[in-house]
């Protein structure tokens, strides 16, 4: 095995963990940084590859974090059904456009994204009561039409999506914050899954890394779970740290491609 081999199966895992463990500290936000790991610390050369692989390892990790929600019974089944359901025809739509894009241009815009996703974690997050029906008709028609939004976002950028989905449900639906993170899982998932997929199609999965990522995502999950549990209210000022590092990401990131986009120009 080549010393190249060895340095980038380290560095899968170990971005894998990072990505993992910050979605188990915060609960969420996390899944931002997969795409920009897999090219910059992974060394993925082509951008279309990293982010069909980051949202192959995203869903893999979503779907772990929602089976141990739906256990907590932290999960509105209908709302996360439909939301799901809707949500990746409006992902399908959005990753068949951002396949079709510069690769170059796709980062740019993704950076942009990173910037609106650290200025949303920088807000405090506030419970709502839990107590009212959220599954009535109109409430489950405002649910379908947040979810084409989600869903195409999550689709064009390759990422997990959660920072959008929860406060979606919450206006939706009038849900407790519990219970929209643990539905808004299924939703990450699945949409997760149907852009891997399509990129997977095009031959656009590193499946390697994908499973490297995914193992370490597991393992750094739990660590920051239990971590999250012991720190309480610190979770806040962690989430404002997080925000600080995904603004410096982002300008790296618009630095390197606008670079690039000038370049081709």
């Amino acid at each position: 095995m080549s010393l190249h081999v060895i340095l980038q199966t380290l560095a899968s895992l170990g971005s894998g963990a990072l990505v993992g463990f910050i979605l188990g500290l915060i609960g969420g936000g996390g899944s931002i940084l997969a795409t920009p790991l897999l090219l910059y610390v992974v060394g993925i050369a082509e951008p279309h590859v990293a982010i069909g692989t980051g949202a192959l390892a995203v869903s893999a990790n979503a779907y772990s974090n929602f089976i141990a929600h739906a256990r907590k019974r932290n999960v509105c089944w209908r709302c996360a059904v439909l939301f799901a359901v809707v949500g990746t025809l409006g992902a399908l739509a959005g990753s068949s456009l951002g396949k079709s894009l510069n690769g170059q241009l796709l980062l740019f815009l993704f950076g942009l994204v990173m910037i609106v996703v650290g200025l949303a974690m920088l807000r405090p997050r506030r419970e709502r009561g839990g107590d009212a029906d959220v599954t009535t008709l109109r409430n489950c028609l405002r649910t379908a039409a947040v979810a084409l939004v989600a869903g195409g976002a999550s689709g064009f950028f390759g990422i997990g999506g959660g920072f959008l989905i929860v406060p979606a449900l919450m206006l939706a639906t009038g849900m407790s914050m519990a219970n929209a993170v643990g539905s808004s899982l299924l939703a990450v998932g699945t949409f997760g899954l149907a852009t891997a997929l399509n990129y997977a199609a095009s031959g656009l999965i590193d499946w390697k890394v994908a499973a490297l990522f995914i193992a370490g995502g597991i393992g750094g999950g739990l660590l920051g779970t239990r971590l999250s549990l012991q720190l309480g209210r610190q979770r806040d000022v962690l989430a404002r740290i997080f925000a600080g590092t995904v603004f410096m990401v982002a300008l790296y990131i618009l630095y390197r491609s606008g670079a690039s986009l000038l370049a081709g120009a």
